[in-house]
């Protein structure tokens, strides 16, 4: 098999951005499937798809589908990861991976025993300037690593029934923005030792900023700051005894790597920035999946799916000190 041949569950905006960077990078998209028939057939008509399907459950049993990529609001990751594992289909899943760990647990499990490939679709970890990051890190130019500090801020609605102010959609700042700083001090620290963590909780009982301070091994810190409701620089920086990296705005997406000296001398600057006529680098994610499929590994490397498991527990004991409860979880 040289390719997977690719489903999508869903049809809302990132659906839309990956399908583009899956048709941009000539990978094998052949279905897409949504809860009706008409939203199924305007998103294939838009993204030139062979296959649309009415149903989320049509989609799974389509026998021509290797992969989905499920890509509905988190609360109903689990529900749609479940369908197509169930279904003998690989599953690629947005981030946050799950509502909680519970659900990365049972999703986890499911995969190892069907024999399939979970993975959380968190395309920073894919992208060039993530990669250099960690070349950097392990050539030791950054010498011990004392500190990592990453935010996550933008100004979006503050309507109460948004799905990002609504409990029962898993609304708040933590699950859909917190994920990246969080994911990205996983990443570049690994476990935390100790979390500490405060929010500020909106009227509808979600949190609209979320900030961390976190104890990593070796008694490195990070802190991470979350905002629904104000924009900021939403940059990264990785400090060592002896340089520094800074990500520039936004630190998540495509982005410029700069390594300083403790002098502030520029040490290096790398570009990760797609070009013109480039996917925007969520086709990264995909190929990524295809080539541990393809080498019969159903366990991430740069991503693996114990880490998601784990980042999801963090993500519990988070809202567990800030007391956000969802609905389902009650």
């Amino acid at each position: 098999m040289t390719g997977l041949r690719w489903g999508i569950l869903a049809t809302g905006g990132i659906a839309a951005s990956f399908a583009s960077d899956l048709r941009t990078a000539g990978l094998d998209l052949v279905a897409v499937g949504s809860r009706s028939q008409e939203a199924a057939d305007e998103f294939a008509a838009r993204f030139d798809i062979p296959r649309a399907h009415g149903s989320y459950e049509d989609l799974v049993e389509d026998p021509e589908v290797d992969i989905i990529y499920v890509s509905t609001p988190h609360p109903m990751h689990h529900e749609g990861a479940r369908l197509a594992l169930q279904n003998g289909k690989h599953a690629l899943v947005e981030k946050a991976f799950t509502l909680n760990q519970a659900q990365a647990e049972d999703l986890q499990q499911l995969a190892k025993k069907n024999g399939l490939l979970v993975m959380e679709a968190m395309w920073t970890r894919y992208l060039p300037h993530m990669m250099r990051l960690r070349e950097i890190i392990a050539e030791g130019v950054l010498g011990e690593i004392r500190a990592v500090t990453a935010d996550h801020t933008q100004l979006l609605p503050s309507d109460p029934t948004h799905r990002l102010n609504a409990l029962d959609l898993g609304g708040g700042a933590l699950l859909d923005l917190g994920i990246y700083p969080i994911s990205f001090i996983w990443d570049v620290l690994g476990a935390p030792t100790s979390v500490q963590a405060t929010a500020r909780i909106i009227e509808t009982g979600a949190d609209s900023e979320v900030a961390t301070v976190m104890m990593h091994e070796g008694g490195a810190i990070s802190t991470s700051l979350s905002s629904s409701r104000a924009a900021g620089p939403n940059t990264a920086t990785v400090i060592g005894t002896k340089a520094r990296v800074e990500i520039d705005r936004f630190f998540w997406a495509p982005s410029v790597l700069r390594v300083f000296d403790p002098d502030g001398e520029l040490v290096e600057e790398f570009d990760g920035r797609m070009r013109d006529g480039e996917a925007r680098g969520m086709h990264l994610e995909a190929l990524a999946a295809e080539r541990l499929v393809r080498n019969g590994v159903l366990e991430g490397d740069i991503l693996p799916i114990a880490e998601s498991v784990a980042i999801m527990g963090t993500l519990d004991e988070i809202r567990r000190q800030i007391g956000v409860v969802y609905p389902s979880e009650s």
